[in-house]
């Protein structure tokens, strides 16, 4: 008879992984994570649906109920509400990266990545990711929302590609954000109640859907200057242009995303180390 040699595999000794630096391996990781979600999307179209319908809606009761009581002189109300639709549709679509990760801990997922060789950041910024190609999608629909009920772009395609690529770091910047709420909230239900009153507040005392200075005094700073106004304005300036030009906005939309990813992504990295 001839022996048979037992290695470490057969042993049940865990396979070492083929060389790479851990740079490479964290994209590795990262783009396998990022396949999961969106295999998961693809699995649950419902999902997708009605993460469209709500901006539909908000197009359709702006542009014909709300938006004949809406007066923004020098531009057509449609042309006005579309940034902020863009923005309304990426602010509100942060949510589900917290309730994602809030679902993955509750049913004990992000415990076996922990417990797998693999980058400490990859599940995150595969959430994140994937969630910013379901933007990008989502975003593209509301375009074509918008010029059936009459939006049109008056800066050409070069306007149109800078506006999506101001509003989709944006959202970008907030995933993390989100991330570091649906890591602390562990279940879904508790992500999105923790979720909803702050995103409410910031598209809604905005100038995504009308002029802030129709606002109460005491109310016009803090809508002039938070996060979503300065977005939804650089998207105005890069695809509107004319009275809405003002470069100033688009450098300050890149600079509170970057400054988001900046603070919240280390975060939301240190809360994953941390979670049991």
């Amino acid at each position: 008879m001839t022996a048979t040699t037992i290695g470490p595999a057969a042993a049940g000794a865990p396979l070492a992984r083929p060389h790479r630096s851990r740079l490479g391996w964290a994209i590795a990781d990262t783009k396998a994570v990022v396949w999961r979600n969106l295999t998961a999307l693809r699995r649950m179209p419902q999902l997708l649906v009605f993460s469209t319908v709500q901006p539909v809606i908000f197009v359709l009761m702006f542009r014909y109920v709300f938006g004949g009581a809406i007066t923004i002189p020098g531009v057509d109300y449609v042309n006005y509400l579309m940034p902020g639709i863009f923005a309304q549709t990426v602010v509100f679509g942060a949510t589900q990266t917290a309730i994602g990760l809030a679902e993955d801990l509750g049913r004990g997922l992000i415990e076996r990545f922990r417990s797998l060789p693999m980058a400490r950041s990859a599940v995150l910024a595969g959430r994140t990711l994937a969630d910013l190609t379901r933007n990008v999608f989502v975003v593209i629909l509301m375009l074509v929302v918008g010029y059936l009920v009459g939006f049109r772009v008056q800066t050409g395609l070069a306007g149109l590609l800078a506006g999506f690529v101001v509003i989709l770091l944006f959202g970008f910047s907030l995933n993390w954000v989100f991330a570091c709420v649906g890591l602390t909230a562990r279940d879904a239900e508790t992500a999105q109640a923790m979720a909803f009153p702050v995103l409410a507040v910031l598209v809604f005392v905005s100038s995504a859907f009308v002029a802030v200075d129709s606002m109460p005094g005491w109310l016009q700073p803090f809508a002039e200057y938070q996060p979503v106004s300065v977005a939804v304005d650089a998207v105005r300036s890069l695809m509107l242009g004319g009275q809405f030009h003002d470069p100033a906005r688009v450098v300050g939309s890149l600079l509170w995303s970057a400054g988001l990813i900046i603070v919240f992504a280390p975060l939301a990295v240190r809360i994953y180390r941390r979670t049991a």
